[in-house]
Order: C-alpha cells, then sequence, then structure tokens
C-alpha cells in the first residue's frame, strides 16, 4: 500500500475540529483506502458501506442507529446514495457539538454540494483526493505515472497491457453504471463521444459551438455533457487569468483530462513512443503538470494567460498575494518564444519557471528557471 501522508495529515486536522469530515474524488482514486487507513489509527471508530446491502439494512431506522455510536467517528462510504441522511447528520452534529462524529465519502459532488450547502453549513470540511501524483510517489515514478494515469487500477497495474485494460473498464463502468447512479440520464454512447471529442481538444480553448456541431447538439446541451464531467472529476475547466492589462485577452477556458491515462487511452496511445509521436504530446505533458501543481497545492487559484496577439503562459498559480507563471515544456532542451518573455513581462510573476522532465534544474536568462515538477512545486510551498 501507498501511504499517503498528506491526506492523512489532513483528515487528523479536519476531523479534529469538524462534525463532518467530507473525501470527495472521483471513482476507484482510493477514498476507501484512505478511509480505512485513517480509520485504523481512530479507537472504536465504524465503518459503513453504503453499496453493501447489509450495512444499507442496518439504516432502515438511521436516527436510532447512529444515536447508539453517538460519541464514535462514524465513515459512510457511498454518502450520495442516501442523501436523505444529510438533514438527520446536522441533527445529530448539532445535539452533540462535538468535533469528529462522521466521515463521508462521496464521488458525486454536485449531488454532494447541494445536500451539504443546505445542511451542513459551518460542519463540514472538505477533502478532495486527487489520485496518485508525483509529491507522493516520488519523480522516479513520472514515467509510468505520465503514461498510465494516477488511478491505483491503472497504475499499479502489472504490466502496460493490464493497465489498459483497467482504463477501458473504468470508462464503461464509469458512463454505464455510475453517471445513471447519480441520476443523470444522458446515453453512455453520446457522453463517450463527447468525452473523446474533449480528449482531441485536450488543452485548447473550449468553445461550445465547436464542439456541439461536431456532436450535432446545441451548445448548451454540450456545455451540460462539460458540466457532468467535470463535476465528476474527469475533466478540468481552466479559466483565462483575470489580469488588470492593458491587453485583450481570450476569455474562454481551456479543458483538460484530469488524468493522462485516461487521455492516453481515448486516443489510442499505447506507449511512450507513441505518444512521442502523437500531436498530444506537449499538451499532454501540460495537462500532467497541472495536475501535480492542483493536488499538491489545492488553495492556489490557477489560469493561463493569453492575449488576443498569441502571448501566452500555460499556468499562473496564485498563492496569496504571490504569482508563479510557468511554462510546461515536454522536452530537456526548451526553447523558448518571444510570446513566453513578453508574457513576463506583462505578469511580472513573483517566481517564473519553465516545467520539463528534466533530471535536475538549471536556470535560464532572466531569473527563469527549468525544473522538474517536484522541485517547482517544492519552490512553490516555500514562498
Amino acid at each position: 500500500m501507498i501511504e499517503r501522508a498528506t491526506y492523512l495529515r489532513q483528515l487528523t486536522r479536519c476531523t479534529g475540529y469538524f462534525p463532518v469530515t467530507a473525501i470527495v474524488g472521483p471513482r476507484q482514486c482510493g477514498k476507501t483506502t484512505l478511509a480505512r487507513a485513517f480509520l485504523k489509527s481512530v479507537p472504536d471508530s465504524l465503518y459503513i458501506d453504503l453499496e453493501r446491502p447489509a450495512d444499507l439494512a442496518k439504516l432502515t431506522h438511521p436516527e436510532d442507529f447512529l444515536q447508539r455510536y453517538s460519541g464514535r467517528l462514524v465513515c459512510l462510504d457511498e454518502i450520495q446514495r442516501v442523501p436523505e441522511l444529510f438533514p438527520l447528520l446536522r441533527s445529530l452534529c448539532d445535539r452533540s457539538g462535538e468535533a469528529g462524529q462522521f466521515l463521508v465519502l462521496g464521488s458525486a459532488p454536485p449531488h454532494l454540494l447541494k445536500q451539504t450547502s443546505e445542511t451542513l453549513a459551518g460542519r463540514i470540511a472538505y477533502i478532495e483526493l486527487a489520485p496518485f501524483r508525483e509529491h507522493e510517489l516520488g519523480s522516479d515514478a513520472r514515467g509510468v505515472l505520465w503514461d498510465r494515469g494516477g488511478f491505483p487500477g491503472s497504475y499499479l497495474a502489472p504490466d502496460a497491457e493490464m493497465s489498459r485494460i483497467w482504463l477501458e473498464n473504468f470508462m464503461r463502468t464509469f458512463l454505464e453504471r455510475d453517471i445513471p447512479q447519480l441520476g443523470i440520464r444522458v446515453s453512455a454512447l453520446t457522453l463517450r463521444r463527447f468525452w473523446q471529442m474533449c480528449a482531441h481538444y485536450h488543452g485548447e480553448c473550449w468553445n461550445h459551438s465547436k464542439i456541439a456541431g461536431s456532436l450535432g447538439v446545441t451548445g448548451t446541451t454540450a456545455g451540460h455533457y462539460l458540466d457532468i464531467l467535470e463535476g465528476a472529476y474527469m475533466l478540468r475547466r481552466l479559466p483565462s487569468f483575470a489580469a488588470n492589462v492593458k491587453k485583450r485577452l481570450v476569455k474562454a477556458p481551456r479543458v483538460y483530462l484530469r488524468d493522462s491515462g485516461l487521455l492516453h487511452r481515448m486516443l489510442r496511445i499505447d506507449s511512450h513512443d507513441d505518444l512521442l509521436a502523437h500531436p498530444v504530446y506537449g499538451a499532454s505533458w501540460e495537462g500532467y503538470v497541472i495536475e501535480q501543481v492542483a493536488a499538491a497545492l489545492p488553495a492556489a487559484d490557477l489560469s493561463y494567460y493569453r492575449t488576443a496577439a498569441g502571448t501566452e503562459m500555460d499556468l499562473v498559480v496564485g498563492l496569496g498575494q504571490r504569482t508563479v507563471a510557468l511554462e510546461m515544456k515536454g522536452t530537456t532542451a526548451p526553447k523558448l518564444t518571444k510570446g513566453f518573455w513578453t508574457a513576463q513581462e506583462d505578469l511580472r510573476p513573483d517566481r517564473c519557471f519553465v516545467v520539463a522532465p528534466v533530471d535536475a534544474p538549471y536556470p535560464l536568462a532572466n531569473g527563469v528557471m527549468v525544473a522538474p515538477p517536484q522541485v517547482v512545486i517544492d519552490e512553490m510551498q516555500a514562498l
């Protein structure tokens, strides 16, 4: 088992202060494994899996059952399956006023947030669990992690073929079982086509009408499909940087598949050699780095910068009053264009990095450093 120490520390802090702590994230990212590992350190804790009929039957009379475990941490896995529990959790939390009463796990953030925002406001802390990331596994894992993605079932597969089989089954189960269970009535085939289309536009500015036209639906429908996949942690919508500069900025968000393994499977990229020869190579590295940064710095504001004239910076990271600019280059000898230097002048960041798959950092001109992802993350965490 890979110990996810950062998340375990977050759980300890949150359950020590909030009555309810929620672990949210995509299916199969390790929420249950993390929760079980944490519960081992909590005496007399109770784990309830709401997908098991036997456990679900225990909650036939939920108030009577949960009251019996007052004073103990109760973990409710797949909480979105029983949304009517949320008002009861609020009542029980207010009755005792103690921290660390419930740990809830969910793969359906839109439903979970809707329920808890109305019933548990001020009583709940959220921890977003991502699949494996480089800061947890070490830089030696980068090659496999980039190729296969971070879902444990794919990353830990015994070989590349089994990883591909796992990813295919994950996508099929997600579309055919998980989406309908959320109450979303969209054809699995249609949503798969949309998802695959997003893979082809990975890292590009979102264009409702272009995607909708290719799919044969309205722009509103295409936006709805985007909301579904974003809400299920399959896609990331990266906003444009809101800068006070005297230039006309591109406002449309960029869209990325959040897991590089799923991106490569959608595009039928079976090996790293295939990736090197594919047009998505640079955008794949860009998305990979963005996800490493997002997981390691969950409180950071992430955006991209691009002017109408084409000047751009791949990622702008807001860290309170400080700003860090990142340009991603999937080569060990990156060459920078005039647009990069112009963007640096426009943004005037506190630090500026070129993030590349190099083993060790080295300096460029004007204070810019070429560095691997983890070095850049360490530098930002130290600001």
